[in-house]
């Protein structure tokens, strides 16, 4: 795949899950030749941040001549300070196809080479060992940063098939050389909001899959308790002008097409006559289930913005200084500063919660005798009160959607001044991104629960084969890993095995 000078998300889903290669294109090599070359003769006899003057606070210091090859692998093994448990590999690959992108905007000056061997790295499956916790997200993910910049130095360790190895060694076998210092490459290569929008960019294809399956769920929710279908109806829901509630609507309305479980209330009620007092079928059914399009629409609206926001920053440049040979000219600013990744990331942890929050109270529908009235409690399938089918899931559900509504306080707003004050507002946004991919990771495993949940409902109903096809095809699909129970047994690895079903299924 040729990388051109911005990436869209289509393309990262596949360079990150499908493996597809990434190969510089002549126009980018240009832009990376061209920000270079105009460096490295515009910084003769000038003071530039970075190049020759100490960093941060201490860009009061000048660099000797002598000095300035020194300076650049200063920052990238002085700054490798990361602590925690190491990033997975599917965040790091975005953290480096992130920064990736930044380089070939053309403007940050640096040699090619560098180029080059970051691009290798995300082709082989180089994955440098990144501690999660660091960055301040202003002056971007330092911390982070710097360890891959450690790992394309020859320096620290990697990640690769499957095995934490030395770099060098890693390199030495894949005939590749650690990159050589020109001007500003190590200030450039840690400088950035890399990390937080490489981790940003993997939350928003899972929440956008978690969105989907929600709509899926919601319709199969409304299947097993026999809704009326009204609530999905197009005209009901253009009376409201909310994109989001009216794409959810529509989702909907096509994935329950040719089901035989859902009510319409023109046969029901409108076209026969009724002398019962009180009905025995609810007329209208729980928020949970009848308010889906206004609950997941702004849900949708939130991913639809976020989208933008991350797809802006990743065909950004947002190192500083910015090199622009189009205007001949340095500039020293904060691109470098991630209230946009922060601020997002918060907003999309809140969207997801209130995702889980929905699934959580779907399944205490079905797990709630007394409130659905057609199942028994817990689904359970076997002797009641010797088994207890999935009473205990749902300890786990609510629990993890606990956690969920406390991660998700805000983190934008919790800037602590440090570096000697110098960086006296931060972002946190890399905290925000992997506080944002915990609740996903969350919402997973508590839709996995809402999925087994479902499939034992549709058993005991014997409703099979009046579902939509969509819905029938799920329920197939489902019962080839996770076959229909009445005894007890351990549920821990069925959960794992549907998370991977939820997360790896295209839908």
């Amino acid at each position: 795949m040729i990388a051109e000078k911005s990436i869209n998300l289509d393309t990262l889903h596949k360079v990150l899950f499908d493996n597809e290669k990434l190969e510089l294109s002549e126009e980018c090599i240009r832009k990376v030749e061209e920000s270079f070359d105009f460096l490295q003769s515009f910084s003769s006899d000038k003071i530039i941040y970075g190049i020759n003057t100490g960093f941060g606070p201490m860009a009061q210091y000048r660099i000797e001549d002598q000095s300035l090859i020194d300076l650049q692998y200063n920052i990238i093994r002085s700054h490798s300070t990361g602590a925690g448990k190491p990033l997975p590999e599917l965040y790091v690959k975005a953290a480096m196809i992130a920064r990736l992108y930044t380089f070939l905007q053309g403007k940050s000056g640096v040699h090619l080479e560098l180029v080059s061997l970051l691009c290798e790295f995300i082709n082989r499956g180089i994955y440098p060992f990144i501690p999660e916790h660091g960055s301040v997200g202003a002056s971007g993910d330092l911390v982070q940063l710097a360890h891959i910049a450690l790992t394309l130095i020859g320096e620290g360790e990697v990640f690769y098939q499957g095995k934490l190895c030395n770099a060098a060694t890693v390199l030495q076998e894949n005939g590749l050389k650690p990159f050589s210092m020109r001007i500003r490459e190590g200030l450039s290569v840690t400088n950035g909001t890399s990390v937080m929008t490489g981790i940003g960019i993997v939350n928003l294809i899972y929440a956008k899959k978690l969105l989907r399956w929600s709509v899926a769920a919601s319709v199969m929710m409304n299947e097993i308790a026999a809704s009326y279908d009204d609530f999905m109806a197009q005209a009901l829901n253009e009376a409201k002008h909310h994109k989001g509630q009216q794409e959810i609507a529509a989702m909907m309305r096509e994935w329950v097409a040719g089901s035989k479980c859902v009510l319409q209330r023109e046969n029901e009620l409108y076209n026969q006559v009724h002398k019962e007092k009180i009905f025995e079928h609810k007329v209208q059914p729980y928020y949970s289930l009848r308010c889906v399009p206004q609950i997941l629409g702004p849900i949708y609206d939130e991913l639809e913005n976020a989208e933008e926001v991350l797809i802006n920053e990743i065909n950004s440049a947002c190192d500083n200084p910015i090199v622009d040979p189009d205007t001949q000219n340095i500039y020293h600013g904060g691109n470098f500063h991630g209230d946009y990744i922060s601020f997002e990331m918060d907003k999309l942890k809140i969207a997801v919660t209130k995702l889980t929050m929905l699934c959580e109270r779907q399944i205490n529908y079905l797990f709630h005798d007394r409130i659905n009235g057609i199942l028994p409690p817990f689904v359970n399938l076997g002797v009641l009160g010797l088994n207890y089918g999935l009473q205990a899931s749902q300890f786990t559900a609510t629990s993890t959607t606990a956690e969920c509504q406390t991660l998700s306080n805000p983190m934008y707003v919790h800037s602590i001044p440090n570096n000697n004050d110098n960086q006296d507002i931060v972002s946190m946004g890399t905290n925000s991104a992997l506080l944002a991919k915990t609740v996903i990771e969350n919402s997973y495993q508590v839709m996995a629960i809402q999925f087994m949940g479902m499939a034992q409902a549709i058993d005991c109903l014997k409703i099979q084969d009046r579902l939509s096809p969509k819905s029938r095809q799920v329920y197939e699909e489902i019962r080839s890993f996770f076959p229909v129970f009445t005894n007890d047994t351990p549920k821990y690895k069925e959960i794992e095995m549907m998370i991977d079903y939820l997360k790896k299924e295209e839908i």
